[in-house]
């Protein structure tokens, strides 16, 4: 059957940021399809919610209380694998200030988390890859900021244009190995990162966004999560080194 090649039975994966939004979508979908998923992040009442999820739909699922940006702590975790087929890095932050008003402080911060916490998992996972001759996959993920100058930005679109260097170059290296990394620049998604606390605010925003794309409607977490199935699985094993958009059509690279 064709839909086997989305079938991930016997395989482990490690997902941080998975307390909620994308990372918890992207936890569950991969439970679903048969990964046991080690879930990460800092929020613990998030990851036993994502935890109760996975269970209640027959899944297998570890929990890792841990901030990214802690190398020893993310190693740590990462290694208590017996084996790691997938890694989706799926934790991050929203930062805006323009140009003029960004301190090195806010600099630093995000940076540390949506790219050095990216790097620091990626590179744990690709040595335990290849410790174990597992032609896995790695899932980064980036955004729609990458396509655009967006006004107050500048930290956010940093990070995560480094983290399209970091899956194009680690893809680069990892690939004669057999394994393959990829990227994810969604679009606006509905999440807990993108609420405005003001259901007035809110609407207006998510009204803005659907206006901007094709499709006429904002993203949801499952939109991601599919992608990243897509690209965690053995349908996408002639993929290495791309960014995918699932963003309902705002921008259309070349």
């Amino acid at each position: 059957m064709a839909l086997a090649a989305y079938d991930l039975t016997g395989r482990t994966a490690f997902v941080t940021g998975a307390a909620g939004g994308i990372g918890r979508a992207s936890a569950v979908l991969l439970a679903e399809a048969g990964a046991a998923v080690h879930c990460a992040d800092r929020d613990a009442d998030g990851l036993d919610g994502t935890a109760v999820l996975i269970k209640d739909r027959g899944g297998t699922a570890r929990v890792h209380v841990l901030d990214v940006t802690d190398r020893p702590a993310l190693n740590e975790a990462v290694r208590s694998c017996e084996r790691l087929d997938v890694l989706a890095a799926i934790a991050g932050i929203m930062h805006s200030s323009t140009v003029l008003e960004t301190r090195d402080e806010d600099l630093d911060r995000v940076l540390d988390v949506n790219f050095r916490g990216v790097l620091y998992a990626c590179q744990e996972a690709a040595r335990l890859m290849l410790a174990h001759g597992t032609r896995g996959s790695i899932v980064t993920m980036a955004s729609g900021a990458i396509d655009t100058g967006g006004a107050g930005l500048l930290c956010y679109g940093a990070a995560k244009a480094a983290v399209v260097q970091l899956t194009k170059t680690l893809a680069t290296e990892v690939g004669p190995q057999g394994i393959r990394v990829n990227a994810i620049a969604p679009g606006w998604v509905r999440t807990p990162m993108t609420d405005r606390h003001d259901r007035e605010a809110q609407a207006h925003t998510e009204a803005a966004m659907a206006r901007r794309t094709p499709l006429g409607r904002v993203g949801e977490p499952d939109d991601v999560a599919h992608a990243v199935l897509y690209l965690a699985s053995d349908a996408s094993g002639f993929t290495t080194g791309q960014i995918l958009r699932p963003n309902g059509g705002v921008t259309m690279p070349w």
